[in-house]
């Protein structure tokens, strides 16, 4: 049932919805991947605002023949948008976004404040 509802994920947990995600995080970055196969990369849209990453964009419906019927339509078709918190140390003027295979990689780099520095003891 949980399925059925929309709910924004957040860098510490997501939910189904599509496209699907993975979101992670290293010392230096926050990592997300969105699995769109099929999507032209133009008909995607990334923008990070106040914190918040979404994406967005458009899968067509593919041409079916006029007489055709279907018993199985599984494929999603129509407009998207996924939406992730993301946390208060990320660079979002430096956001690098990459589409190749069907996957949207997303890397977020962490501020340089932000990163663990090694202390030199005297």
């Amino acid at each position: 049932m949980q399925q059925n509802f929309e709910i924004s994920p957040s860098i510490r947990g997501l939910t189904r919805g599509f496209p699907a995600m993975n979101v992670g995080s290293t010392p230096k970055s926050v990592e997300i991947y969105a699995f769109a196969p099929g999507i032209a990369p133009e008909a995607l849209e990334v923008h990070v605002e106040k914190g918040v990453l979404t994406v967005a964009g458009e899968r067509k419906l593919e041409a079916v023949p006029d007489k055709a019927t279907a018993h199985i339509d599984e494929r999603f078709t129509g407009r998207f948008r996924r939406i992730v918190s993301l946390p208060d140390d990320v660079d979002a003027t430096a956001v690098e976004a990459r589409y190749r295979d069907g996957v949207l990689h997303i890397s977020i780099p962490r501020k340089e404040a932000a990163q663990p520095q090694r202390i030199s003891i005297q």
